[in-house]
């Protein structure tokens, strides 16, 4: 019986991993829809389809799905949704400031399903840029470290507009403002140095220490947040330490 019960509790989260992907192939598949929308379907001239298609084909979005979406965004082909971009703010456990950044084809589904989500683990939800002077738009670029070095990296994006590199453990974070991600990201191409991804973010200007109980509540709603299909990012300035994370798995 305990071969049986591992196996149900393997398959169990394989079948939570799986849901996930599937959730992410959904919204990469969307960002490189609204990319082609936004600024035509051609990568080679619209760095932001460029940066979404490399995204998808990274987390093994397949190549059909990646080509279809950039189709029906660039027009070639019928299909796709008005998707548009919306914001909301709230604050989580222990005051945590939250950002909530949804791509959407209905408005009023996704604010019912934001609002669930915060309120139910929680949180509050707060009054339009109440919580958002707390962020900066900045651009994100995360390099891999396997086959280089943070001398390597600096010395490639210095003089294109990179403010801060950070140390991740398995990559380097370079930071920007977002006007520079197209310049920072291009220097390393052409420096030879592989990118994961490239793509604005919104960073807090200051970060609230978590404890460990804290810390559960804020992932357990940063969670039930990105289950809803039109959430894309979620965006908090919680600090929460590597020992505690390591504690809670």
């Amino acid at each position: 019986m305990s071969g049986h019960s591992k196996w149900a509790t393997t398959k169990h989260k394989k079948a939570v991993i799986d849901a996930k992907r599937g959730k992410l192939f959904a919204k990469l598949i969307k960002n490189v829809e609204v990319a082609a929308r936004t600024g035509g379907g051609d990568p080679d001239g619209n760095p932001t389809l460029f940066d979404a298609i490399q995204k998808a084909r990274k987390n093994s979005v397949p190549l059909d799905n990646i080509e279809r979406a950039r189709k029906r965004g660039g027009g070639e082909e019928a299909g796709g949704a008005d998707w548009q971009t919306i914001m909301y703010e709230g604050y989580g456990p222990a005051g945590v400031a939250l950002l909530v950044e949804c791509l959407t084809d209905n408005r009023n589904r996704a604010a019912s399903e934001v609002r669930v989500a915060v309120t139910r683990n929680g949180g509050s939800m707060a009054d339009a840029g109440s919580v958002s002077y707390l962020f900066n738009r900045k651009g994100v670029v995360i390099v891999p470290k396997e086959g280089t070095t943070e001398d390597d990296v600096t010395l490639a994006v210095l003089d294109a507009g990179a403010e801060d590199i950070n140390d991740l453990g398995e990559a380097f974070e370079v930071i920007s403002e977002a006007t520079d991600l197209l310049p920072v990201r291009t220097a390393l191409q052409e420096a030879g140095i592989e990118y994961e991804s490239a793509e604005t973010s919104f960073l807090p200007s200051m970060e609230i220490p978590v404890d460990e109980e804290a810390a559960k509540k804020v992932l357990r709603l940063v969670d039930a947040l990105e289950d809803s299909d039109d959430v894309q990012n979620v965006f908090t300035n919680a600090d929460i330490s590597n020992e505690i994370l390591e504690k809670i798995g």
